[in-house]
């Protein structure tokens, strides 16, 4: 059972829900973040569990939204339904078969002046990330089109991925502002966010880009 109101992340304002094992995966672990906002708490990112937290989240100041990275998630457990959700217009169509979709973007834009929404397609049409700039912290949500496995940074190729469109948003992610990672998918028992600089941002990147140009899958 996730416990937001008690999983602390060490960073202020940012809870995590407990980890669950990806089905297919189960040495990977993932987590959905409330993000605690003046303006709308925010939900990103799904796991399953999260309808028996919902007097731990309404402690927090309940949900505004939910966005989640892209369709896959909801394939996990269905999202919130207390929550109004939202989520690129091109994973809308296969996201609807587990879920009520409120709205969808298709462009790069500002919710209020602190959390950015950012089209990342590639491992699914409309992946996307999510910038949150926290007033002392910028954290980027990458899903999993960036990934932690053992502390390294990978991506996930899918048969049904874009490769070339992947490489693109990798590309622009590296452009970003950014000191803390946040994706969707981390190993178990490991640290699930990544402290980072512009250098080993960087590095990091042009390691997953020369891995994908070869026609590897992470």
């Amino acid at each position: 059972m996730t416990q937001l109101a008690h999983f602390d992340t060490g960073i202020e304002g940012l809870h995590a829900s407990h980890p669950e094992p990806l089905p297919f995966a189960p040495a990977l672990h993932v987590r959905a973040f409330l993000l605690a906002r003046a303006r709308g708490n925010l939900l990103v990112y799904n796991v399953p569990g999260l309808e028996s937290d919902a007097a731990a989240i309404e402690q927090l100041g309940g949900i505004s939204r939910q966005y989640l990275n892209h369709w896959h998630e909801a394939m996990v457990a269905s999202p919130s339904p207390e929550a109004p959700l939202f989520v690129h217009e091109r994973d809308r169509a296969p996201l609807e078969q587990h879920a009520h979709v409120r709205a969808t973007f298709s462009r790069r834009h500002l919710l209020d002046d602190d959390f950015e929404v950012i089209p990342t397609p590639g491992h699914t049409p409309g992946a996307t990330a999510f910038l949150w700039d926290t007033g002392r912290r910028r954290l980027l949500f990458t899903g999993d089109t960036i990934s932690l496995d053992e502390g390294r940074w990978t991506a996930a190729v899918l048969e049904s991925s874009d490769r070339e469109r992947y490489i693109d948003s990798l590309e622009l992610i590296g452009t970003l502002d950014f000191d803390v990672l946040v994706p969707w998918v981390a190993t178990a028992g490991q640290a699930y966010y990544a402290e980072t600089t512009p250098e080993d941002t960087a590095r990091n990147i042009d390691a997953i880009l020369e891995r994908l140009r070869r026609g590897e899958t992470h």
